[in-house]
């Protein structure tokens, strides 16, 4: 029985949503470093229902060989809220693709609550490494796809299955409890290389994406169909940090993510291992658009990469007052951009400076 830790909540009435639109993800606090596990417990706990309130679709949950297993974690979200979706990070080194399909009805069973999944092909090089997996990129997401078929055939059909792949193979197959189709997960999956892409694609996943400054979509925003509704079907990570007034988001933001050199030289070498598309791209970014950090500077584009250079989180950061954070937004938006994974909470407040962005941006498209 999952340990409710915070104090009962009545049910929330009717649900308001972040952006008018668009799906909206928070991301939990990851375990990293935890000696106090009860008190993380509180922290994840606090995020979730801070998520649920502010309207959120759901809630990422990372995986890696150093943190608690996610599939624990979403119980715990789910014991915890009402109706917030965990978004469970899966990374098919750490399960075969029946046992993530039975730990999705399962769930959903047990709880009558959608269980959404992030699919992730590497992680960190060394996490892959450790685990004698020498799958090149590529490779990766083609094992990606296939594992997504079998998974996903699983959950749709009552009836056996079968696969012949190059990396999976079933045979007359079976699921139970059998997923009810209301509570079909919600499929998203790294995008921001052609192998991601294409695997995305390939089994009608949200293809996921780091965004670089907005108006480098500026001409995708032109190429909308004719009734006038963005693209769609695609996601990106993003951090925002907002305020009335500009130099005070930037006060908060430098604040928040102060320089660090230790962090900055773990960023290095976390470059020199690794060899995902995002990472490096972001690297280049940072390079070629190096952003002035003095807190009392205006006029700034809101795309910062401060906190994924020191190492403290690995997305970008949209930074200053609600018209210029909305303005950006707005224009992922327009570049078909509609469902959005938002950092870790730092404060509960933050979701309600978050919402007036977001709206601000959506009322500069035309759905």
């Amino acid at each position: 029985m999952v340990e409710t830790l915070a104090a009962p909540r009545p049910a929330a009435s009717g649900r308001d949503i972040l952006c008018p639109g668009a799906k909206v993800y928070s991301t939990c606090p990851p375990s990293y470093g935890q000696k106090d596990f009860r008190r993380y417990k509180k922290s994840v706990t606090r995020a979730a229902q801070w998520s649920e309130d502010a309207g959120c679709e759901g809630m990422l949950i990372y995986t890696d060989n150093q943190m608690v297993d996610p599939w624990l974690i979403a119980q715990l979200v789910i014991g915890n809220t009402f109706h917030l979706s965990p978004l469970v990070a899966l990374q098919p080194i750490y399960m075969h693709p029946f046992s993530a399909a039975k730990m999705v009805s399962s769930l959903s069973a047990l709880h009558e609550r959608r269980v959404d999944l992030n699919l992730v092909a590497g992680g960190f090089r060394n996490d892959l490494i450790a685990l004698n997996d020498p799958t090149p990129h590529d490779a990766r997401y083609e094992r990606l796809a296939e594992y997504a078929k079998v998974m996903l055939d699983l959950l749709r059909h009552p009836s056996p299955s079968t696969f012949e792949g190059r990396f999976y193979q079933v045979r007359n197959l079976t699921l139970q409890p059998a997923l009810p189709a209301e509570l079909m997960p919600q499929v998203l999956m790294s995008g921001s290389s052609p192998a991601g892409l294409n695997s995305a694609r390939a089994i009608g996943a949200i293809p996921v994406q780091y965004p670089e400054p907005p108006e480098h979509y500026a001409s995708l925003s032109e190429s909308k169909p004719s009734d006038g509704k963005p693209l769609g079907g695609h996601g990106l990570r993003i951090g925002i940090i907002a305020r009335s007034d500009e130099e005070e988001a930037w006060r908060v933001a430098l604040d928040r993510f102060p320089d660090d050199r230790q962090g900055q030289i773990t960023h290095k070498l976390a470059l020199k291992v690794s060899d995902s598309v995002w990472h490096q791209r972001l690297a280049e970014l940072g390079k070629s658009n190096p952003q002035e950090t003095s807190a009392s500077a205006t006029g700034r584009n809101p795309y910062w990469l401060g906190p994924y250079e020191n190492y403290k989180t690995f997305c970008p950061y949209l930074v200053g007052n609600y018209e210029s954070v909305a303005r950006a937004l707005s224009g992922y938006l327009l570049a078909g951009y509609d469902t959005f994974i938002l950092d870790i909470p730092a404060l509960e407040e933050e979701f309600e400076h978050m919402r007036t962005a977001f709206r601000m941006a959506a009322r500069e498209v035309t759905w």
